[in-house]
């Protein structure tokens, strides 16, 4: 039971924090007081009792954190800021949400105490389980993680999968941090005040749930001293609040989603909540000085080797490469159930320690893997190239984040064969290359892809390494290089025509295209494009002016955003006259056999010889 010494102070910092919600989001003329307002009081317990971080050292080993999977809460995030002096009153009034402001509508680690972006519903909490997981297992320290939830929030899938996770790897860590205010955008959410559907949901995903009063200072101690008590299953407490909380002129009134009020009522509800005259700077109580179990260190890896013109899979080369990365302490790999195919499963043969199994829960592999690269840890995760689409609002998120994050699409385009359209990925290249500070990887042969794999360890941003199913030969002699943004000429002379370029399994097609083109004596060019982005524009540029502008892409990919448009952007307005055939997949698929699947999309070698063969 708290004092009432306790209680008074607590009371003090909620009203000073909600009158400042309301300042900075009248002032800026928009924002999200209200779903701030009903959250406050639970948050200024953690702050004052619970959350333990040193605001003057953010990245320091032992410390908390707090994740605001609630993004558009922002205004509360931000009153805490400044209640513990981080944030200064002149810059929460007048920067929030302005112009070049580092205090924007939802949270970026452009603030030092923001671990990742949030805003997308779903995206915090999983992230949180990755975070944990390098917490509880890599890390081994004691420092908690916080997410904070709305109820609108809970009808996201990837909250549960976050849930159901977190309980599978006994993540005790983690506290879940429901605002239960009944209302959404629009009107009422799904559940409403249901609080025992919520509990019951809760429990079934193997968390123990709490019921409680999201505005009684009691009941909220109470139930943060449980879940620290709690062994062996993460925590989520269900905090029942009204939203709008301390205007009563809003309190649980629909349609005030998203909208800051006006001046005059802004006032009058800043004079009721009644802040103290005297700003309030509440302590938070400092970690204990600890290390983590894992020093970051520079990467360290033995190349895998292959014999020239012997058949394997760039997907098995993938995890040839993982497995190199092993001996790197810091290295982490993320799986969604199918590391046996795309050949992740190499890693935890020799480093199972540092291996977590996602299951089929694409959302949450690369949410954790993110959560656990803001922890410092090279990340990859990996599953089917088709599949990452489930989780693309994630990786986009963890794009504005600037995450490093890497990440493995295998069994990419009709070249799978027999399996169908549903596991064809012909998109991938185009999603990708969008994110922001992305870096897009297509190897055609096992040398490159295992130097590639490698490499992507110490990129930044969002990294994505393409891979096929079908074995093919080895191009490369071991001691090749590859470095990113680069390309590879593999066959050329001053009689050529034709530029061809291709990567994957095209790139192939177009050795063999180049071949029966000799038989007609027409000599081509081709071009290795392993680096789609960013790309090798003086070499193209170079080929092509060799070829007098003369070039057929092909590629195992829609005609949208995939190499074709990479390439054609790239050339243009640089003083060449380009005439070019664009081969990629213009039809849907079906299963077959790679060859016939080839044909059917016309980006086989004999599609790549007609197509040169228009050209001159």
């Amino acid at each position: 039971m708290l004092s009432s010494e306790e209680v008074t102070n607590l009371d003090l910092l909620s009203r000073q924090v909600r009158a400042d919600i309301i300042r900075c989001s009248t002032a800026a003329g928009s924002g999200h007081p209200t779903s701030s307002l009903s959250a406050t009081d639970l948050m200024s317990v953690l702050l004052t009792r619970y959350l333990q971080y040193d605001w003057e050292n953010p990245h320091l080993a032992g410390n908390d954190h707090l994740v605001f999977s609630k993004g558009h809460a922002s205004p509360l995030l931000y009153s805490l800021y400044r209640a513990v002096g981080v944030v200064t009153e002149e810059e929460l009034i007048n920067d929030y949400r302005r112009f070049g402001s580092r205090l924007q509508g939802h949270p970026t680690p452009q603030l030092p105490w923001v671990d990742l972006a949030t805003g997308s519903l779903g995206l915090g909490i999983a992230a949180c389980v990755g975070m944990a997981i390098a917490g509880k297992y890599l890390d081994k320290l004691d420092y908690r993680i916080y997410s904070l939830c709305g109820d609108s929030e809970l009808a996201e899938g990837s909250v549960w999968e976050a849930l159901d996770k977190a309980s599978f790897y006994h993540l005790d860590n983690l506290t879940v941090i429901v605002d239960v205010n009944r209302l959404g955008q629009r009107g009422p959410t799904e559940l409403e005040w249901d609080m025992e559907a919520y509990k019951k949901r809760v429990e079934a995903f193997g968390c123990k749930g709490i019921i409680l009063d999201g505005h009684d200072f009691n009941a909220i101690d109470d139930a943060f001293q449980v879940a620290l008590a709690t062994e062996s299953q993460p925590t989520v407490l269900l905090a029942k609040t009204i939203k709008g909380k301390g205007v009563p002129e809003i309190e649980d009134q629909n349609g005030w989603h998203g909208t800051a009020l006006p001046k005059e009522m802004a006032e009058k509800a800043i004079a009721y909540i009644d802040p103290p005259k005297e700003k309030i700077f509440p302590e938070t109580k400092k970690p204990i000085p600890a290390e983590a179990n894992i020093i970051h260190g520079k990467t360290t890896a033995t190349l895998p080797k292959y014999e020239k013109g012997t058949p394997v899979a760039t997907r098995k080369a993938f995890g040839d490469g993982l497995a190199a990365l092993a001996g790197t302490a810091d290295v982490v790999v993320f799986d969604a159930e199918v590391g046996n195919s795309t050949h992740a499963d190499a890693f935890k043969k020799v480093a199972p320690e540092r291996y977590f199994e996602a299951f089929i829960a694409e959302q949450l592999m690369v949410a954790a893997a993110g959560g656990a690269a803001t922890r410092g840890y090279k990340a990859f995760a990996g599953t089917f190239a088709a599949f990452l689409s489930r989780a693309y609002d994630f990786v986009r998120m963890l794009g504005i984040s600037e995450v490093p994050l890497r990440l493995s699409g295998s069994h990419c385009g009709v070249e799978i064969g027999a399996d169908g359209p549903s596991q064809m990925a012909l998109e991938d290249l185009a999603s990708i290359r969008a994110i922001h500070g992305s870096t897009v990887l297509y190897p055609s042969d096992a040398v490159s892809a295992a130097a590639l794999t490698v490499q992507m360890a110490d990129l930044g941003g969002i990294s994505y390494i393409r891979t096929t199913r079908g074995a093919y030969p080895v191009l490369y002699d071991n001691d090749e290089t590859f470095p990113i943004g680069g390309s590879k000429v593999l066959r050329h002379s001053d009689a050529d025509q034709v530029s061809l370029i291709g990567a994957g399994i095209t790139l192939h097609q177009s050795l063999k295209a180049a071949e029966i083109l000799s038989e007609s004596n027409i000599s081509v060019r081709v071009i290795d494009l392993y680096s789609v982005k960013p790309l090798d524009e003086s070499t193209l540029l170079e080929s092509v002016k060799a070829t007098n502008g003369k070039v057929v892409i092909t590629e195992d990919h829609y005609k949208e955003g995939g190499i074709g448009e990479a390439v054609t952007a790239s050339l243009a307005g640089k003083g060449v006259d380009l005439e070019i055939r664009h081969l990629a997949v213009s039809s849907l698929s079906c299963s077959g056999t790679t060859e016939e699947l080839l044909h059917h999309a016309h980006i086989s070698a004999d599609d790549i010889v007609a197509a040169v063969k228009s050209l001159l």
